[in-house]
């Protein structure tokens, strides 16, 4: 299979469309054979190296790039109950410790990190929901306001701040948005940092929101698999009102 690999860090001219063996799934994995992987910054960090230098990423020979993937699972490996080949499904690659990303043909997940696909929208747009949504949720999650509270999102703009305020309504929060980046950890601000990880019970859930209409899900272009250069590019250099999806 095709599949977007680094060999080297640096700008978007390292990334390279690779020749590999299809992975199989283990015990309590499915394969999904990637229909829309979405570009976002943290493949940047990869690709760049700042992941490794920050310690979050082990330096390997080959490294594969994409956490967020949409498609149609072709198989299963031993004990999974929750899926059949020919499922439509979303899901997140979290895990850094494995060869490949969501950037490829196929990927294995565990079958706990997968959620149905939502009913009504095409692949390009399922794949913008799980990584972003995600972080949305469970920083949201995280911050544990009640109903009536007062929210300030910041970067409302970009990918996860939408998500943010539109999850932050239907909790019934007070919400204020601010289209730029967050402030200062000055007056009393406090800044932490929340750290994603995979969920497909909560998956599920943001699905239904979406299939509901309650979550938009932005795209700002769909390109081959072959012009990853050119998302990462863009990315980069444009602000974009949406993500950017790669089709294998």
């Amino acid at each position: 299979m095709r599949a977007v690999v680094i060999r080297a860090f640096g700008g978007a001219e390292v990334l390279r469309i690779a020749d590999v063996p299809a992975p199989v799934a283990a015990e309590g994995q499915v394969r999904i054979r990637v229909e829309a992987a979405t570009v976002n910054p943290v493949d940047l960090a990869t690709r760049s190296g700042a992941l490794t230098g920050a310690g979050l990423l082990p330096a390997r020979d080959v490294i594969g790039i994409g956490w967020d993937a949409a498609g149609t699972v072709d198989q299963i490996g031993p004990g999974v109950t929750g899926f059949k080949p020919g499922d439509r499904v979303i899901g997140l690659c979290d895990r850094l410790d494995v060869p490949l990303g969501a950037q490829a043909e196929h990927v294995v997940l565990d079958a706990d990190a997968v959620a149905a696909a939502p009913a009504g929208l095409s692949p390009v747009e399922a794949a913008t929901l799980p990584l972003n949504g995600l972080t949305a949720a469970q920083a949201l999650d995280g911050l544990g306001l009640g109903d009536g509270q007062t929210l300030l999102v910041t970067g409302a703009a970009g990918a996860v701040g939408g998500f943010a305020v539109q999850l932050a309504v239907a909790r019934g929060l007070r919400v204020v948005a601010v289209a730029g980046g967050a402030p200062p950890p000055l007056r009393g601000i406090r800044v932490f940092n929340h750290w994603i990880r995979a969920d497909g019970a909560h998956l599920s859930r943001l699905a239904a929101l979406a299939e509901a209409g309650a979550l938009t899900l932005r795209v700002a272009g769909a390109l081959p698999l072959d012009q990853v250069a050119a998302a990462h590019h863009r990315l980069a250099t444009t602000p974009l009102r949406g993500r950017l999806v790669l089709t294998p």
